[in-house]
């Protein structure tokens, strides 16, 4: 297991559904399938949009919770769900609070946006949250453990390969 490095830094591509985890020499940590929004990408209140830019990691909630333990306003209820159980869709294993920290995603924290747990395993790798940044619960504990509270997370809608080559362009 990793130390929580405040140096390190998420990556999330919606054009291809995942998660990257580097830490402060660039080296990457981990790759993860993710689900993003169904609604499509945006700040708007009310939208069910994942927003997009630079956020942080405002707060870290669930340590020690087991996995697939659901969550109701970020508290655990003492129920317990197995991947795709079928029924509802509750968070669940861990939650991380994103703050956004540019003008246009100001409102994400407000927003309830996380990176969380799904028990709809199924669904990672397609767009079908109400926002937030869903992930298979061994990959959220993992994730979890790797990164501290005030991590960087920037989100962008092009794939790994386009953002890299927007980077360099800049350079």
């Amino acid at each position: 297991m990793s130390l929580p490095q405040k140096q390190h830094q998420v990556l999330i591509s919606v054009a291809d559904q995942k998660m990257r985890v580097y830490d402060e020499q660039g080296m990457c940590l981990g790759s993860y399938p993710i689900s993003t929004s169904k609604f499509g990408l945006g700040s708007e209140l009310g939208s069910h949009k994942t927003p997009l830019g630079k956020l942080k990691i405002a707060k870290k909630i669930g340590h020690g919770a087991e996995s697939g333990t659901v969550f109701s306003s970020r508290k655990p209820t003492g129920e317990i769900l197995k991947p795709n159980s079928p029924g509802r869709d509750p968070i669940v294993t861990r939650i991380l609070w994103l703050k956004g920290v540019e003008p246009h995603n100001k409102n994400t924290f407000r927003r309830y946006i996380y990176i969380h747990g799904t028990p709809e395993e199924r669904k990672i790798g397609s767009a079908a949250s109400y926002g937030c940044i869903r992930m298979k619960s061994k990959h959220i504990i993992t994730f979890f453990d790797q990164v501290a509270q005030g991590t960087q997370v920037t989100i962008f809608p092009e794939s790994f390969l386009e953002h890299q080559a927007k980077l360099n362009e800049k350079a």
